[in-house]
């Protein structure tokens, strides 16, 4: 089955063409991430307008590197939820189009399911169940995949998100946006034992993050020595913060798949390309025996491949929309 699926939940305009859920066919993104980059931060109206723009040109791109027209699909994927409004109402309405002109099936994706789909393309021999540590800019969650399209949030976040936190930290570093990316870079050559930060911690619950606390005492370190004139050693103090939320995300999954009994442990989303996270799941997973897995980094950001993915095994389930379909800023995993 052959599914053309379109991704615009954010800043990233990408389609691709992915054959039963594990082949990617092609996959071309098309990013805002200079224009953005001009303000610290992704703007939701100019993010709705370069979508518009870069949708058509996306999509035929996607069919021509994968040799195919409309003709050869058999349905078509998008992102509704959750993500910026404005964003999915691009994609979502371009979708509908194409199914109403086409008479092709139409199957909506949640955006997180697909960044945990992400995996199904990079390790083919991985099936669910397994738990999962979903970590993005928006969203920070331990997730039990029971099966493909069945999950249950164990914990999350209770503010800020864990790629959040390092964005707008490494903003008031001065780093350009994406700021995490530079962050991470930058404190391979730092001591992480530099500065003592906080490990927030969530009475009565576990497994839920807290990072608003710690984004919040590293901005207050950068202020305070700015007003004192002095100032801090970038690579450490980066060093430093990545740590401790490194050192949040990592306890807190380990402890769920510990208490919840599993032994296959996967990371998803754009903050699994951090390179201590990726070291530390994998070391801890070593040390007990477990399977560990995660995306390679070009399907750690949004892209149409994941959301192709996991379309397929929403198709399977029966998960089709009608052009009734709209979008949703938010939207539980569950769901």
């Amino acid at each position: 089955m052959k599914i053309l699926a379109i991704e615009s939940s954010c800043d990233e305009t990408a389609a691709a063409v992915v054959e039963n859920g594990r082949r990617v066919l092609s996959s071309v993104v098309a990013s805002q991430v200079e224009e953005h980059k001009l303000y610290g931060g992704v703007v939701p109206e100019i993010a709705s307008r370069r979508h518009c723009e870069a949708i058509n040109g996306t999509v035929k791109k996607a069919l021509e590197d994968a040799s195919i027209g409309f003709d050869g699909i058999d349905a078509i994927a998008v992102t509704y939820a959750p993500g910026l409004i404005g964003a999915l109402l691009v994609g979502v309405n371009f979708a509908k189009g194409l199914s109403m002109s086409t008479g092709l099936p139409l199957i909506p994706v949640h955006h997180l399911r697909s960044h945990i789909a992400s995996n199904y393309i990079a390790h083919p021999e991985l099936e669910p169940p397994f738990l999962c540590l979903v970590v993005s800019g928006g969203h920070s969650h331990i997730v039990e995949v029971k099966n493909y399209t069945e999950m249950k949030i164990v914990g999350k976040t209770r503010d800020d998100a864990a790629g959040e936190a390092f964005d707008k930290a490494a903003r008031t570093m001065g780093m350009p946006y994406p700021g995490g990316i530079h962050l991470d870079k930058l404190a391979e050559s730092g001591n992480p034992l530099s500065f003592r930060l906080p490990r927030p911690r969530v009475g009565g619950a576990p497994y839920d993050f807290s990072f608003s606390g710690l984004k919040t005492a590293v901005i207050n370190l950068i202020h305070n020595a700015s007003q004192k004139g002095s100032e801090l050693p970038a690579a450490d103090l980066s060093a430093s913060f990545r740590k401790a939320v490194v050192d949040s995300l990592t306890d807190n999954f380990l402890r769920a798949a510990e208490e919840l009994g599993y032994k296959k442990l996967v990371l998803a989303g754009g903050v699994s390309a951090n390179s201590l996270l990726r070291r530390r799941i994998a070391e801890e997973c070593a040390k007990r025996s477990w399977e560990c897995y995660y995306p390679p980094l070009e399907l750690c950001g949004d892209n149409g491949a994941m959301v192709g993915s996991q379309a397929y095994y929403e198709y399977l389930s029966g998960n089709t929309a009608t052009t009734s379909l709209n979008a949703r800023a938010t939207m539980s995993i569950e769901q």
